[in-house]
């Protein structure tokens, strides 16, 4: 380790991460953020879906002041972040076949509308069989992953493919295998991960697009005000009973 501080090291780590995504996924940012758009402009749902720390990042865009009201979370019970006890439970689900299928048909998603999938690895059951799924219903697929898992690891799904080969548009979040950015001398293991903040980034990215190309065709973006600000609850329940049909999270 330099003589920089962890701290700043981590930092400047996460900052070259984000310099890295911002200028390599440039062109898939605006094809995610216009079939956003296409999805809400023609009457479609919105959905996000990640599995244990990947699910921060979905959540993140939901229900989220500055976000688009249209933005739903699919989740699959026992997956959703780190509150199943064991935890560990949460990791074997992410391998068990059939469970991705079994959410989808028993969920609102129908075809026409759009799916993110955040999945770090994208090498495990779960987030590859809900990708493959969604298509065979005529859902569109935007996948947040790293590529470089493909090329270091083998996929955990029967067919040997990982998420990105089923999606619309892949977003490379450009994480090294592992998700730890540093090392120590007297540290045996590297740490410091920071695929959260990549992945929140990028997918904030993509909404920002989404809702500028919506207004660049003439349509009002549902967007969310916060509630903290004057006025923004009603803001809100305005645009919650304009969309109450594709909104989710509140009933």
């Amino acid at each position: 380790m330099s003589d920089r501080t962890p701290a700043a090291q981590f930092f400047d780590a996460a900052i070259a991460l984000l310099h890295r995504v911002r200028d390599e996924n440039s062109a898939d940012i605006q094809a995610a953020g216009g079939l956003l758009a296409d999805t809400v402009e023609s009457g479609g749902r919105l959905f996000a879906f990640g599995a244990g720390h990947s699910s921060l990042a979905a959540q993140d865009v939901v229900y989220r002041a500055g976000g688009l009201a249209l933005m739903n979370l699919l989740a699959v019970p026992g997956t959703v972040g780190v509150d199943v006890t064991p935890a560990t439970l949460g990791s074997a689900l992410e391998r068990v076949d059939g469970l991705a299928a079994a959410v989808l048909d028993t969920s609102p998603v129908r075809a026409g509308d759009a799916l993110v999938i955040i999945s770090l690895s994208g090498r495990n059951a779960l987030p590859v069989e809900m990708a493959l799924h969604a298509r065979a219903l005529g859902v569109k697929v935007i996948g947040v992953t790293s590529v470089a898992y493909t090329e270091e690891t083998k996929s955990r799904h029967a067919s040997g493919t990982f998420l990105k080969d089923h999606c619309d548009v892949v977003l490379d979040s450009k994480i090294a295998v592992g998700d730890a950015e540093l090392t120590y001398d007297t540290v045996p293991a590297p740490f410091a991960p920071a695929s959260t903040v990549v992945t929140t980034a990028l997918l904030q990215a993509v909404m920002a697009t989404a809702a500028t190309a919506l207004a660049d065709r003439g349509v009002e973006p549902p967007l969310l005000r916060s509630g903290n600000v004057d006025g923004g609850h009603e803001w809100n329940s305005r645009v919650m009973e304009q969309y109450r049909d594709r909104i989710f999270y509140r009933h």
